[in-house]
């Protein structure tokens, strides 16, 4: 093959690709390599990608082949793509799909087509508390209950498992969707919206029935969950990240489906409900009175036959409910979220225990078509308020470096300027320190909701703010997440936790809902120059520079 040195990408033999911003190939190829590869840094002219084992899971599991990756890199690379990474492309995806879990009768079975990798397997102690019988043939008799475990176990050892051994069906829902909302006017799912319902109910068949679909916050994921509902139609439990975001949930499904009030249950610390449909929270489904007291509300997940659970944010999946997932293998399990980085780096257990990635879309594509809005980010740098200020900065710890910068005073000022200029706009004041929030809660004289704003209150707040009774809300932590406020087209964040990417993500995506009229969104993260915060800032920035978006950065003095 004859290379082009005006491609964009760089492929080197450590598995890292360096994809050059300024090639006029560059979102074609960026958005190739983005199912197979993983952002690792993206500075302003070279962005730096990674192909690990668990991106190539991916794509393996998305459909591609092998061939197919190596085309693309070959399709772009400026030079010839190393022999190593080559075999490594075959060796990984080679890897998924080589054991299969499938059940007959009652029974299940871990199937290879390679004996010897079974009996290397079976060997494997980690393996070998799961297992009910030697191998047989092609065959491994599994514990049935260990479905999750294993799963969980075999990814560890290199291994991911291709789970075709199929799901309950669940107690029956007659449940369609609406051609026409109860809020008023038509409704469909959009083409997008179709094609990850598609991917991820595979008609019905065991290859479909779990897994992620990854969209960008305001594309409609909720939208998604209720089409899958439509087609499995039965029993459905739906976690959520805060009761908010719950009662989002229930009005979305009352609008768009045919779903009644009385088939929709609210299980949370208000209400105790257990319907056909029922929605709860992560958190009451970890609450427990002590910490080596057992999860008293864990019995929810066996309270009916449900044919689907649906897990909003999956990104936040908290290590507990990983447990219980591992146990309830045999439902059909949807995972959503607008960024499958986590923190934790617990990527591995969204893979074996929800599903993998079946639908992804770059957010700038939506963009394009105006399914959300265009967003433009602005980082501005502030100087310490003072010099005694800084003196403490300097003397101080880490951690303690990181508030004192957060919660630099002169942030005030700085944001007091940027509401003089979006006064006609709807704008969210975001951070995470309490007293701070406070101050400009007063500067601005707008309402604050924190996690000690009543259930009540943060209704009548966010609805004063949708009827654009109120311009500025301040808002904390708990409106990271799934809050529909579909007006606010300015962000202005003060201060957020350390480096976390799916953070940035977050906040950004709420000011993502399309727009009436001019479909134009700002976001500014106000950082103080100079210190540990103008770093976590960097580390933040990086899943939404790979989905395109660029930081002006301003220098204030």
């Amino acid at each position: 093959m004859t290379f082009d040195p005006t491609n964009p990408l760089i492929v080197q033999s450590d598995r890292t690709v360096l994809l050059e911003t300024a090639s006029p190939k560059f979102e074609e190829a960026r958005d190739a390599i983005s199912l197979f590869a993983e952002l690792v840094k993206s500075p302003e002219h070279i962005h730096t990608y990674r192909i690990s084992a668990l991106s190539l899971w991916n794509a393996a599991a998305l459909g591609m082949t092998p061939e197919q990756v190596k085309e693309s890199l070959a399709g772009y690379s400026k030079y010839a793509v190393p022999d190593n990474l080559l075999v490594d492309i075959d060796e990984f995806m080679g890897r998924y799909g080589r054991l299969k879990l499938r059940k007959e009768d009652d029974e299940l079975f871990l199937f290879s087509e390679d004996i010897a990798l079974l009996i290397e397997i079976s060997r494997q102690r980690k393996v070998q508390k799961y297992l009910t019988g030697e191998v047989d043939g092609q065959y491994l008799r599994v514990d049935p209950e260990a479905r999750g475990a294993l799963k969980h176990v075999l990814i560890q050892l290199g291994y991911p498992v291709e789970d075709l051994a199929g799901y309950v069906q669940g107690d029956p829902l007659d449940v369609d969707l609406r051609n026409e909302m109860v809020s008023g006017g038509e409704f469909g799912l959009r083409d997008y919206q179709q094609e990850a319902v598609g991917a991820f109910w595979a008609g019905g068949s065991v290859y479909g029935g779990s897994g992620v679909v990854v969209l960008p916050c305001g594309a409609g994921k909720t939208v998604v969950a209720i089409g899958a509902m439509d087609a499995v139609k039965s029993h459905t439990l739906i976690l959520t990240t805060n009761v908010t975001a719950l009662r989002q949930w229930r009005d979305e499904i009352l609008d768009k489906s045919t779903v009644t009030e009385d088939q929709i249950g609210e299980y949370s610390g208000h209400t105790k409900e257990i319907k056909d449909v029922t929605i709860t929270t992560y958190q009451i489904l970890t609450y427990r009175k002590k910490k080596d007291a057992p999860f008293e509300h864990f019995d929810l997940f066996n309270e009916k036959n449900w044919g689907l659970i649906v897990y909003d944010e999956v990104h936040l999946l908290p290590a507990p409910v990983f447990r219980a997932v591992a146990n309830l293998q045999s439902r059909r399990r949807l995972g959503l979220t607008a960024t499958l980085v986590r923190e934790d780096g617990c990527e591995e257990e969204v893979f074996s225990l929800i599903g993998p990635k079946k639908y992804d879309v770059p957010w700038r594509v939506l963009e394009k078509r105006g399914f959300i809005a265009s967003a433009s980010c602005v980082e501005i740098r502030i100087p310490f308020k003072d010099d005694d200020l800084r003196l403490e900065y300097a003397v101080a710890e880490l951690r303690d470096k990181h508030r004192i910068a957060s919660t630099n005073p002169a942030k005030v000022d700085a944001v007091k300027e940027l509401l003089e200029k979006h006064e006609k706009d709807q704008v969210l004041i975001i951070g995470q320190y309490l007293d701070q929030l406070d101050a400009l809660s007063e500067m601005a004289n707008a309402p604050i909701i924190t996690g000690r704003t009543p259930q009540k209150e943060r209704e009548k707040l966010y609805e004063k703010f949708r009827t654009k009774e109120a311009k500025v809300l301040v808002v904390s932590k708990v409106a990271n997440f799934a809050v529909d406020l579909p007006d606010a087209n300015v962000a202005i964040q003060v201060s957020g936790t350390f480096g976390s990417r799916q953070e940035e993500a977050q906040r950004l995506g709420r000011v993502l809902r399309p727009k009436k009229g001019s479909n134009e969104a700002k976001f500014y993260s106000v950082v103080t120059r100079d210190s540990v915060e103008q770093d976590y800032a960097n580390k933040r920035q990086l899943f939404l520079t790979e989905q395109g978006y660029r930081y002006d950065v301003v220098i204030a003095e």
